[in-house]
């Protein structure tokens, strides 16, 4: 398959960079796919990388902020720093090798050699049996706009290595819906390599291509969908079309349903953004008046609206990605009560994940990436002696040069 190469181009609308990243993202899976299995990428690679880049770099400034036309008479600003430095770090790992490219990223980051030093120690000598990991600002630099979020290749090919090398069973778990632009629509690693599952691990691809699902109760599908139905109408109205724009976006999961009222640029007013908050919670109080379908978890920039399951006793709850780690591991045998483990994340979210896989297993280990002490502190209370490092990029490269 002949992948089209990216011309030289100007980005004037929303939908042209969306397009533009999209035609990324086929130019980084093919050449990653071709370095996975030991040939040169495409001669076009690099002038596609390049063209990209110049077109991203020429979307208009103002200020800290890029500014794109929304819909011919409104304009968005966007934050495209994640989009720039990713190609800006592909094409110096492509020119110049992984060697200098390491160099590269200490250069990027404080500290970043130690880190990896001691992430390579904390490592050394394990054969992996199942790794888990959540994706952005775990091993995925965060960006404004999940889908632009495109992988970088040498993020990818870091990843691959790893699992090939080193893991068993290698599961990147997200919030994130799985398809329909979800976790495979931004992944540029080879298929069948690494497992997918997105809504915190309700749904997944096996390294087959085959979807599993955690089962949804009729009547709560039911629910869900005319929660969807209102929120695809609300964000059509124009006082609310920008949160179906920033960040996550408005995202159909399987079991719940994430709205953006934040980016990580504080595109929104903060008034605003809470008043957005308090207007979803009133939609969820008229469908779920009895608070026993569903439960809201806001992380300050998404509003995840989330299915419970019945959790024996204790009555409904959330589905967690500490559920969703439980249901792979029955799914797939991944056979976890088996070590070591490795999981990875870098909110409050992904304790569940850890401490789901210490209960099956004590020969669990951990890297969580997080500069906030109190988050760093909850890991290692639940993983004792895990491994606390500041960026994506030093996680994945000591994972990418294990030995």
């Amino acid at each position: 398959m002949t992948i089209q190469a990216i011309e030289q181009t100007e980005l004037v609308t929303l939908k042209d960079f969306y397009r533009l990243m999209e035609a990324t993202r086929e130019v980084r899976f093919d050449a990653t796919k071709r370095i996975v299995a030991g040939e040169a990428p495409s001669e076009s690679t690099d002038t596609s990388l390049k063209n990209a880049l110049s077109a991203l770099e020429a979307v208009k400034l103002v200020g800290d902020k890029r500014v794109l036309s929304l819909d011919g008479s409104r304009e968005i600003e966007l934050d495209l720093s994640y989009e720039i430095h990713e190609a800006r770090k592909d094409i110096f790992f492509l020119e110049n090798g992984e060697e200098a490219f390491m160099g590269y990223l200490s250069d990027l980051h404080d500290g970043f050699a130690d880190h990896v030093r001691q992430g390579r120690e904390y490592l050394a000598g394990l054969d992996i049996n199942c790794f888990i990991t959540d994706r952005d600002g775990t091993v995925n630099n965060y960006c404004g706009r999940y889908r632009s979020s495109i992988q970088s290749i040498y993020n990818a090919l870091l990843l691959t290595r790893f699992a090939q090398r080193k893991a068993e069973n290698a599961v990147v778990l997200t919030s994130a819906p799985l398809a329909n632009i979800g976790l495979v629509d931004i992944s540029v690693a080879p298929e069948r390599i690494m497992y997918y599952a997105g809504s915190k691990g309700r749904e997944c691809i096996d390294l087959e291509g085959r979807v599993r699902a955690f089962p949804v109760e009729t009547e709560k599908q039911e629910l869900l969908d005319k929660l969807n139905a209102v929120l695809s109408a609300l964000v059509k109205m124009p006082e609310y079309e920008k949160y179906s724009l920033i960040g996550s976006g408005l995202q159909f999961k399987f079991g719940q349903t994430t709205i953006a009222r934040q980016d990580i640029s504080n595109s929104v007013d903060p008034d605003e953004s809470k008043q957005f908050l308090g207007r979803l919670e009133e939609i969820v109080r008229d469908l779920d008046p009895n608070d026993t379908n569903f439960r809201i978890e806001d992380t300050g920039l998404d509003v995840e609206i989330i299915l419970t399951i019945e959790s024996g006793d204790e009555g409904p709850k959330d589905f967690d990605k500490g559920d969703g780690v439980k249901f792979l591991n029955t799914e797939f045998n991944f056979d976890m009560f088996h070590g070591p483990n490795l999981i990875c994340g870098d909110t409050g979210s992904d304790v569940p994940m850890l401490e789901a896989a210490m209960e099956m297993s004590k020969e669990t280990k951990s890297v969580f990436v997080t500069k906030k002490e109190e988050l760093a502190t909850r890991v290692q209370g639940v993983c004792p002696g895990a491994l606390i490092v500041p960026e994506p990029d030093m996680l994945v490269t000591i994972l990418g040069t294990l030995t």
